[in-house]
């Protein structure tokens, strides 16, 4: 299924995908969020039903702001993480009251979501770039500050080229 296809199954109400897709498919990726986003543990189902909750409410309003600029996995992830961290003080189960990002000021969690955001932003654009050698060479150059020289050296070219 692509990710238009699982979108409208959801917003459908269809049970058997969004079993399937909340319990199967971003299984990883909600274990990932639960475990930078809360200092305690959480129960995978009690999560999965909040976020659905979340996504459902208005007549799955937040469901329907996917424009498809990213994967609806990526899109999920961003949106999970804004929602929990909003949420944690208040989900079952919580045995701590002290937070993975306790010591990090609210300036910082905003600049982390902001760089996901863009991070997802700069992947999408790459995807539609036709010249994967062009993607290789800015993510070297740029993202990863590597020298101009090695670059060149690792495609066996010029510094020029």
């Amino acid at each position: 299924m692509n990710d238009q296809e699982i979108l409208n199954k959801l917003i459908a109400h269809d049970e058997q995908a969004t079993e399937y897709f909340f319990f199967k498919r971003c299984r990883p990726l909600f274990m990932s969020v639960i475990k930078n986003v809360f200092s305690y543990e959480v129960d995978y189902d009690e999560f999965v039903n909040e976020f659905y909750i979340h996504l459902m409410e208005n007549d799955a309003y937040r469901l329907r702001q996917f424009e498809g600029r990213s994967s609806i996995y990526q899109w999920m992830k961003v949106i999970a993480i804004r929602f929990f961290m909003a949420k944690r003080d208040n989900m079952i189960d919580m045995e701590s009251k002290e937070y993975l990002l306790a010591s990090v000021p609210h300036n910082e969690i905003m600049d982390t979501e902001k760089r996901i955001t863009a991070k997802m932003q700069i992947e999408q654009l790459f995807n539609l770039m036709q010249n994967k050698r062009y993607v290789y060479v800015i993510k070297r150059l740029v993202l990863e500050g590597v020298e101009p020289e090695d670059v060149a050296f690792e495609l066996e070219t010029n510094v020029n080229n």
